[in-house]
């Protein structure tokens, strides 16, 4: 009899201490099995457990402005409205100079309506900057610029087909580079009359580009 009630005893003792084993490795599989979490609260992982999260692209679009304006192009903003105003009729200069050549060469049809659409939209706007340069006695530019005589020096070693591809392609680049000239002289002045003057020409400067871009 008391060899069977040991025998019981040493039953329960072995199947408590089982149990208690268990339990510890059950937990420690627990903890050491889920995965930490990012900043964000989810993580990902692969079959072998490497984290396969990838970051979210940054949203770098401009706020505001005009809608053709490209946030990346080659003009910074002027420091002061008078670089700006002198920058403008310098520009303005270079599309009429451009265009005259183009009428000189002979380009026709649609280039050709073009061409004097520059000229005569192009003059305006530099008799309205005009104006307001006066008032703050700014001399504006009658001329090219350097680089643009350099490259009208280029163009008039060319012909026909191959004139027109140069110039239409010319005024698309060109237009677009006043477009973001524009744009940044709008976010820099704080002169109202500067803010018209530009408020008045960017929808002209965008139907040009529009214009010489569906060419």
């Amino acid at each position: 009899m008391k060899r069977t009630l040991l025998s019981m005893a040493v039953a329960a003792l072995m199947a408590t201490t089982a149990c208690s084993t268990n339990d510890s490795t059950t937990g420690t599989t627990d903890a050491t099995s889920a995965p930490a979490n990012d900043a964000m609260g989810t993580t990902n992982t692969d079959s072998a457990g490497a984290n396969t999260n990838t970051a979210m692209p940054t949203d770098t679009s401009m706020a505001g402005g005009s809608t053709m304006a490209d946030p990346n192009g080659p003009t910074a903003p002027h420091a002061t409205d008078a670089e700006f105003m002198k920058s403008a009729a310098a520009s303005d200069q270079n599309e009429i100079q451009l265009s005259k050549l183009a009428l000189e060469k002979g380009v026709t049809g649609m280039v050709k309506d073009h061409a004097n659409m520059m000229i005569t939209d192009h003059t305006k706007s530099t008799a309205d900057l005009k104006t307001i340069a006066e008032k703050k006695n700014v001399t504006l530019p009658a001329d090219m610029d350097a680089e643009h005589k350099a490259i009208a020096a280029d163009m008039r070693k060319l012909s026909g087909k191959e004139f027109e591809t140069k110039y239409v392609q010319q005024m698309k680049m060109d237009h677009q580079k006043t477009l973001n000239t524009l744009a940044a002289a709008q976010q820099m002045t704080k002169d109202t009359e500067v803010q018209g003057f530009i408020a008045k020409v960017t929808p002209v400067v965008e139907s040009h580009l529009k214009m010489f871009s569906s060419m």
